[in-house]
């Protein structure tokens, strides 16, 4: 592994936001009614470029599963409709995507427990009553995180509290598996079914007690002439360290894998496959980008929330975030060199990384928060998955929590930006939506 030595750039400090006007084609679909999620930056939107209608999800009070719909022909929003009860957990997320027939579904875990779905009574539209079913091959399921194939294969990805279920296993041994449907989300199969592996990501037994797997993000790649169709993931580990088992004690490390939902395999940035599952060896020599200290001031560091792409279709990058001994908030890049491994490099500081989409063949458009939790949203550009620079600042009126960039986008409603509740408590729902048409440098 090679590591280029950090260097800051000094456009990466967020400009602020009250410096700049209010960028006139952000909307505010409803006020005062975000409570905190936990949602990763997947599947918070689609357009749907069959009605004209994009539509959103956001999670409510109590976490409660909300969609809205924008007539793009006559600007205008829909009354927010609840698909779902949330179950009092920030966990308990909805994630949005669009089945091949039309149909919208909304998938939320019961934070350990339990997968559903919530699917609309008719194709293109969010109105009417919504069904809403367990599928109960996802039993366990937290943090679900969907895809669509070309074919209309759909994927939820989720993470399972293994000890909830055997209690041979610690409470720090969180493995991730996925369930698989091909007819548009009404019948569904466990990656356990379909592979003969009891999880699909899972080191187990690790002797720092860092059996846990977060899924920073994963990103659906369509095939082209220089790859298959595959799904590239970066996640981090957490547990209990040197402290023992427990649950999200301390992170450590960067890890990224590409899947292939034909062949239900896994492969490295090497492009060495690693078959349908990987175990603690596999992570190890083929999938880590970088190691990370433990940390026992701020030991949950790196990050939650980390990002994947590639680099002209071809090489694969990751983004993550790291927290220093005093708070501040480090941004970190690795980019694959071939032969020459994973080279990382630290970009910039005091932003928090939401999420991001291509701007051109060799960058993409970050979009970040303020680390301060002031209001705004900053607009980075990453070139080759190494430089960084400040594009633009869109503003909004209150802090922002999360950020997520909408599948099949069309301006006006390029990202949905969920504002912040003033609370961790989900019972207090007092942030804005947002949506922001595409950034204008």
């Amino acid at each position: 592994m090679r590591t280029v030595i950090a260097f800051v750039s000094v456009l990466a400090v967020a400009t602020p936001a009250q410096a700049v006007p209010p960028r006139p084609d952000l909307m505010t679909p409803v006020t005062a009614v975000a409570a905190r999620s936990d949602r990763r930056p997947v599947a918070g939107g689609v357009h749907d470029a069959a009605v004209g209608r994009t539509f959103i999800s956001w999670a409510g009070q109590y976490e409660d599963n909300y969609v809205q719909s924008y007539e793009h022909r006559t600007g205008t929003w829909s009354d927010p409709v609840r698909v779902a009860g949330g179950d009092n957990d920030s966990h308990n997320y909805p994630t949005m995507i669009q089945a091949a027939d039309g149909h919208l579904l909304v998938f939320r875990g019961l934070h350990n427990r339990e997968l559903w779905v919530a699917r609309s009574p008719r194709p293109h539209s969010i109105e009417g009553t919504w069904t809403d079913v367990n599928i109960a091959e996802g039993l366990g399921a937290t943090y679900p995180m969907p895809f669509r194939t070309a074919d209309g294969t759909i994927f939820v990805f989720f993470r399972e509290t293994a000890g909830d279920f055997d209690p041979a296993f610690p409470t720090d041994t969180r493995p991730m598996k996925y369930v698989r449907s091909t007819d548009d989300g009404r019948t569904w199969q466990s990656s356990t079914t379909l592979t003969g592996d009891r999880w699909a990501i899972a080191p187990l037994n690790r002797p720092d007690n860092m059996n846990e797997i977060y899924l920073g993000q994963l990103r659906y790649e369509p095939a082209t002439l220089l790859h298959r169709e595959r799904v590239g993931i970066v996640y981090t580990l957490a547990g209990g360290g040197p402290e023992g088992h427990l649950h999200d004690r301390y992170h450590r490390n960067i890890y990224y894998t590409a899947f292939d939902p034909g062949s239900l395999t896994f492969r490295s940035a090497a492009g060495r496959s690693l078959g349908t599952s990987i175990d603690d060896a596999d992570q190890e020599a083929h999938l880590k980008v970088v190691e990370t200290p433990l940390q026992t001031v701020n030991p949950r560091s790196p990050d939650y929330i980390n990002l994947v792409g590639t680099t002209l279709g071809v090489a694969p990058f990751v983004v993550w975030m790291q927290l220093d001994a005093a708070g501040v908030v480090h941004t970190h890049t690795g980019t694959w060199a071939g032969l020459g491994g994973w080279r990382t490099r630290e970009v910039a500081t005091g932003v928090r990384v939401r999420d991001m989409e291509p701007a051109g063949p060799a960058s993409w458009r970050i979009y970040a928060t303020p680390a301060d939790g002031t209001p705004g949203i900053g607009v980075y550009r990453l070139t080759a998955g190494s430089f960084w620079r400040y594009e633009t600042t869109i503003a909004t009126p209150k802090p922002v929590q999360r950020i997520e960039v909408i599948d099949g986008r069309r301006d006006p409603a390029w990202i949905l930006a969920t504002g912040a509740s003033s609370a961790r408590d989900v019972a207090v729902a007092d942030g804005d939506i947002y949506v922001a048409g595409r950034p204008r440098p």
